[in-house]
């Protein structure tokens, strides 16, 4: 009787945070994913074309690029592969457009891989999620309107300030803080 090698899934993890990327590798691994990492954009671009992952964890914000970016890429070179956008700085216009793009599933940061794991097998949306009763705070409700004016302008802060009637700097200085949870 031979024992037939089974190869473990591969698994992409695009993140400029080289500790949680380190931590997140070494948890993965353990549960039988066989892991590569980058830091950009364009070398998680690389590898992607390299090994052919059929999952993806990518974070939202690289350095100053949008993990989108990588997003619509990796579902360009194969639209099976399971992507899962992870962010510090959730909105639901980003949330959107990471779904739209590809994503099978948006979470925000610190995730740990039991969350990863579980939303990578999560095939389907759930129903019974629960509807929250409370409106979004002022403060949350600016966040999530500047995030869809950045979006609606391809990024460019310069445009979205513009559209907003706001200094850039200001836009930044807004862009740059942590949104309020609710």
């Amino acid at each position: 009787m031979t024992d037939q090698l089974i190869a473990k899934p591969r698994l992409l993890l695009v993140d400029d945070d080289e500790t949680y990327c380190s931590v997140l590798k070494s948890a993965l691994e353990k549960r039988d994913f066989e892991v590569f990492i980058a830091h950009e954009v364009e070398n998680g671009a690389k590898l992607a074309e390299q090994y052919e992952p059929e999952y993806a964890i990518i974070d939202l914000r690289i350095g100053q690029q949008s993990g989108l970016e990588l997003v619509e890429k990796l579902i360009a070179l194969d639209d099976n592969t399971q992507v899962i956008v992870l962010t510090g700085f959730s909105s639901i216009a980003t949330a959107v457009e990471a779904i739209k793009l590809g994503a099978i599933h948006y979470l925000t940061k610190p995730a740990n891989a039991d969350e990863i794991i579980n939303a990578l097998n999560k095939g389907k949306g759930d129903t019974s999620v629960e509807i929250n009763e409370n409106p979004l705070s002022v403060k949350r409700l600016e966040w999530e309107h500047l995030q869809t004016v950045l979006m609606q302008h391809d990024g460019n802060i310069s445009a979205a300030a513009r559209a907003l009637n706001m200094h850039r700097r200001t836009l930044q200085r807004k862009l740059d803080k942590r949104p309020v949870r609710e």
